[in-house]
């Protein structure tokens, strides 16, 4: 089975010819491609864990292109889309893109194209795997925190100052000065603004209601 880190380009066409010479294309510029001929065949070996996007076919026997597109979303299989089809009408191009698909490429495709777009979906989906592995690690800093450090990080970030958080709190500024220090080392923030970004990217403030 192809490791996590490895690029894989899921293939699902009904036409033999079509999808042999898009798996040669694919792996001569070095990419794995792992070949279906029905929606439902990829479906059940699809693995969301991967660096992968998915070349799929619109018009196949059975389960068609944007069904598989629907099955996808419901069973949260977050994987770039490039539809390729020879009768690309533009009902068909509307509903693949409102569903949020990648490219919307029509057959006979052009090579350097096809592989472009595979790139760019490769590159969009290891991105956007990063950013949710970013946040995971910013949600279990956020779970280190006591319920009094959160009470201070809240305002620090919200720009009051130690004595207005003293107020707040019914503390002294010495201890929200300890506090403060104690929520930038958990949080592994090296300046406010560092910490700032953080509280923004966990959706704790809203930027545009910082004071």
């Amino acid at each position: 089975m192809a490791g996590a880190t490895e690029h894989v380009v899921y293939v699902v066409d009904d036409d033999q010819g079509m999808l042999d010479s898009t798996v040669w294309l694919l792996e001569s510029v070095g990419l794995k491609a792992l070949p279906f001929t029905s929606g439902a065949e990829f479906l059940g070996a699809c693995d969301a864990s991967l660096d992968a996007c998915v070349l799929l076919d619109v018009r196949m026997p059975g389960m068609g292109g944007l069904n598989v597109q629907e099955e996808m979303r419901a069973r949260e299989l977050n994987l770039p889309i490039i539809f390729v089809s020879g009768h690309a009408d533009v009902p068909i191009v509307v509903r693949a893109f409102k569903a949020g698909a990648h490219d919307f490429i029509e057959k006979p495709y052009n090579e350097q194209l096809l592989l472009d777009s595979v790139h760019q979906a490769l590159s969009n989906c290891a991105a956007n795997r990063s950013g949710n592995q970013g946040h995971d690690a910013l949600q279990a800093r956020l779970l280190t925190l006591t319920p009094r450090e959160r009470d201070v990080l809240l305002p620090l970030v919200q720009g009051y100052t130690t004595r207005e958080i003293a107020e707040q709190l019914g503390v002294s500024a010495k201890t929200v000065d300890l506090y403060r220090s104690r929520v930038m080392k958990r949080m592994q923030a090296s300046t406010l603004p560092d910490l700032v970004g953080m509280a923004i990217a966990a959706q704790l403030v809203d930027p545009l209601k910082l004071r």
